[in-house]
């Protein structure tokens, strides 16, 4: 039998170039962050178990890698229950390692606390076009602010991060769950089964209307209500930025009066932040964003060229209580990186320098020749020549080098030629 050359379905080696575009991104992304003040940290790839299954993950739960426990035997009894093998698992997002993360330095963090996470994260899904089993997510979160100069900040850093990147064309998609909640409470939903319908309400990017309502239909579900709830959703779409607040406070007559101050604050914040610079922003109210543990506003960012969100987030007021025993404020947004990515179609040049040698010089020339030209900015590498010089400048130049400098040895003597476009 053939080997399987990729026992990992939907994780991807990657390419010099591949590597070089993300890097690029990379950089553009952290670098527009840290000057909004968000400050790099680290956790690692495995959790406990318990805290990654804890209920607040939604649908990502089911896809987590779990690990067994070390020191089992070769062989355990058919009837154990796995989760009695299991004691870690890798993460699915940075959220959560960040909760504890923070709960566990808390003291030590300045208030609020802005932190930037970049990584890898793992779900055990079906690889498609824009989705993998092990992917890279940046994050930035603002730990200890109350208010939604969180919200407005976040989204402001997270567009400007964009626009670094090459994105320029984005729309902002607001929402709130405080909203969803007074919404379903106004259209006579019981509460236990908000989590159902919002989970179902999620997905009407994939099944549309009609489907909504048969599944919500097939839970049964009041059909007057669920009547009641999705026009209700239906008659707050595409409503004008000016009418935004009259037309929910007269839609969703329970919806508190904090909730209207909040996305008011934010919605002026969004206006005058289109006001100088290339940004859409819309209130959304189907956007539930996946995730059981936000508690206010959530927000997704669309672009043109992608049928899903390059970057999404929200306040999750609660999370970090299981770790720490109390309440503290938290909000984050987090970067498609992958997609993000993939929208960038050319490789990034390396302006590579080539410091192209004959056989006969000896080593220690040709790497003085390359120190004194390298500098942070310049790549340069020494390459032995080989075969016909224009076949291998095509090859050079197919590497990403873009100029060379022709090294060779004459009477005796060191020569270096002028460097040339390859």
């Amino acid at each position: 039998m053939k080997a399987d050359n990729n026992p990992a379905r939907g994780m991807r080696d990657l390419l010099p170039a591949d590597v070089a575009t993300r890097d690029h991104v990379l950089h553009a992304i952290t670098t527009t962050y840290r000057t909004f003040g968000y400050q790099r940290i680290e956790t690692p790839a495995l959790e406990d178990i318990y805290r990654l299954q804890g209920g607040q993950g939604g649908e990502n739960e089911k896809l987590i890698y779990q690990v067994l426990r070390r020191g089992l035997p070769e062989t355990t009894e058919t009837s154990e229950p796995i989760r009695d093998l299991v004691d870690l698992g890798l993460r699915f997002d940075l959220t959560v390692p960040l909760t504890r993360f923070y709960g566990n330095n808390h003291a030590t963090l300045p208030t609020p606390f802005r932190s930037l996470q970049v990584g890898p994260v793992w779900r055990a899904e079906r690889p498609q076009k824009g989705r993998y089993r092990q992917f890279y997510q940046c994050d930035i979160d603002m730990i200890g602010e109350p208010t939604v100069l969180a919200e407005a900040e976040l989204i402001e850093a997270t567009t400007a991060a964009l626009a670094a990147v090459g994105l320029h064309t984005v729309t902002v998609r607001l929402s709130d769950r405080r909203f969803l909640s007074a919404l379903a409470t106004d259209a006579g939903l019981p509460a236990d089964s908000w989590d159902r319908f919002f989970i179902t309400l999620d997905k009407l990017d994939k099944i549309g209307w009609d489907g909504v309502r048969t599944e919500l239909t097939d839970t049964g579900l009041p059909s007057e209500a669920i009547t009641t709830a999705l026009d209700k959703i239906s008659s707050l779409r595409e409503v004008p930025a000016e009418k935004l607040i009259d037309t929910l406070t007269s839609t969703v007559p329970s919806l508190p009066d904090t909730v209207i101050e909040d996305l008011a604050a934010t919605s002026a914040s969004l206006d005058r932040l289109a006001e100088q610079r290339p940004l859409q922003w819309e209130f959304d109210p189907t956007l539930v964003r996946g995730m059981g543990y936000y508690t206010g506003q959530i927000f997704e960012i669309t672009h043109p060229e992608m049928s899903s969100s390059v970057a999404g987030g929200g306040r999750y007021d609660e999370l970090i209580g299981r770790t720490l025993g109390k309440d503290v404020p938290a909000c984050g947004f987090s970067i498609g990186f992958e997609r993000i990515v993939g929208l960038l179609t050319d490789n990034i040049a390396r302006n590579a320098t080539a410091i192209l040698v004959e056989s006969d010089v000896a080593v220690a020339d040709p790497l003085a020749i390359a120190r004194n030209n390298r500098n942070e900015d310049r790549i340069v590498e020494v390459v032995r020549r080989s075969g016909k010089l224009g076949a291998q400048l095509k090859r050079l130049h197919a590497a990403g080098f873009t100029t060379f400098i022709p090294v060779s040895v004459e009477d005796g003597t060191v020569v270096v030629g002028d460097e040339r476009t390859i």
